[in-house]
């Protein structure tokens, strides 16, 4: 699935605000410095999807606050067991 996230670094406190089906607004209390910010938030949205953090990619704009982030869910049709 793809994610339309707008992420704010530096933040006091870490939050995920869902604002439409495939839009959220995140809350990173990390710096946006050597891709500090970015990995914290593939950690946040690890904990609120609750999928591992190898399940969660971003697609484009790893340099700007609006990102495409992709999950992959368990059951989903892109999993390769249901290929067997």
């Amino acid at each position: 699935m793809l994610i339309k996230i707008h992420a704010t670094p530096n933040a006091k406190q870490v939050s995920v605000i869902k604002v439409s089906e495939t839009s959220f607004e995140v809350k990173v209390d990390e710096r946006a410095e050597g891709g500090r910010a970015n990995k914290r938030l593939l950690e946040i949205l690890s904990d609120y999807f609750k999928v591992p953090k190898s399940k969660i990619s971003i697609v484009s704009g790893t340099k700007s606050r609006d990102k495409i982030v992709e999950v992959i869910l368990e059951g989903t049709s892109n999993s390769s067991a249901s290929s067997r």
